[in-house]
């Protein structure tokens, strides 16, 4: 008992050798609150100004015929779940770590991928009806992905599936994209200028989660390395599969990258709030880190492929530049050509 207490703290509610649990403090349980109330409202606003960007028309074209929307939902509960089971099977991790794997895999899209579309020039009307859709249908694709998969290790029964914060994250969604649609469809120039500055507002949210998750929960960083694999491996295979198969399904480029963000962008928060409404104390100290290594990785991979479009499409674009410029001058030059020498143009008969 000596040497516990000279290792854990003397709050610990759970001590066994080296691996100790400690209450959450008030000072943390008020600030995860205070931070909680700030990112909602900050999500809202940046969804708001995403929708600034949403043409009604093209959102209900995709509504009307929602082959993308069709392809978003296999990538989102078919790929993502079965990539989660292959890789808890190929690591051979403990059965609790294999569930949060897949409570990941079954999430809907997060709203960073709707900033990232923007960034990257993908179909914004896509990227926020999958969003949505993922979302709306997350609340019965869950518990029948959860039920199908982790029957191998576990009863299903046993996995709370919070409905409500579903139901909130749907809400902070639907409503602003839905007020930033009209704001775009009534004052278009105005709409811009809010997009502009809800793509600022976008990139402080991401950081913003990244650093409050690392303070708040920074005492959960020793994790088994494993399961550091597998977070890095994961965002990876959404990314790739999502683009494939929509390129597969005859997707343009530019639905290609909007459906590989809404593949490999999960809705981390979420899988958090499962994970802790359903394992017990100990259960936590093996896997709650695990979202926030994937939301790390998720970010940096989404950085990566961002910084690479961005190069490509301005060496691209300085090409094609030099390629229309060149263009228009022996368009220009054949033409004074013709001016010229009229008597050699060919009869227009």
């Amino acid at each position: 008992m000596m040497d516990n207490s000279s290792v854990c703290s003397p709050n610990a509610t759970i001590c066994e050798g080296n691996s100790c649990l400690a209450p959450e403090s008030n000072y943390n349980a008020i600030l995860s609150v205070v931070m909680s109330t700030v990112l909602t409202i900050l999500l809202a606003m940046v969804m708001f100004s995403m929708g600034c960007n949403v043409e009604i028309h093209k959102f209900l074209g995709h509504i009307r015929r929602p082959w993308g929307i069709f392809v978003g939902f296999l990538c989102q509960f078919g790929i993502m779940p079965l990539t989660g089971f292959i890789l808890s099977v190929a690591f051979g991790i403990l059965p609790v770590q294999a569930v949060v794997v897949l409570i990941m895999g079954c999430c809907p899209g997060g709203t960073a991928s709707n900033i990232l579309a923007y960034w990257v020039e993908g179909d914004m009307d896509l990227s926020v009806s999958m969003t949505t859709c993922s979302t709306l249908l997350a609340l019965g694709m869950m518990p029948l992905c959860l039920f199908i998969y982790t029957k191998t290790w576990v009863d299903s029964g046993t996995i709370v599936i919070p409905y409500d914060s579903i139901g909130t994250s749907l809400v902070a969604l639907v409503i602003p994209v839905s007020i930033g649609m009209y704001v775009n469809h009534k004052w278009p120039q105005k709409a811009k200028i809010i997009l502009k500055i809800g793509s600022i507002a976008g990139a402080i949210l991401i950081v913003l989660i990244a650093v409050i998750g690392g303070v708040l929960y920074q005492s959960a960083w020793i994790i088994e390395p494993k399961l550091w694999v597998i977070g890095t491996i994961y965002p990876i295979a959404g990314y790739s599969l999502g683009f494939i198969l929509a390129r597969i399904a005859g997707q343009p480029w530019y639905r290609c990258r909007t459906v590989a963000l809404e593949t490999g962008m999960q809705n981390t928060q979420l899988c958090s709030t499962i994970v802790q409404l359903s394992f017990s104390p100990e259960d936590l100290n093996l896997v709650f880190t695990f979202p926030l290594i994937y939301s790390i990785f998720q970010i940096v991979f989404a950085a990566i492929l961002l910084g690479i479009y961005v190069t490509y499409k301005k060496y691209c674009g300085k090409n094609n530049a030099e390629l229309q410029e060149k263009t228009d001058n022996e368009v220009e030059s054949r033409s004074s050509f013709q001016e010229t020498n009229k008597g050699f143009q060919p009869d227009e008969k």
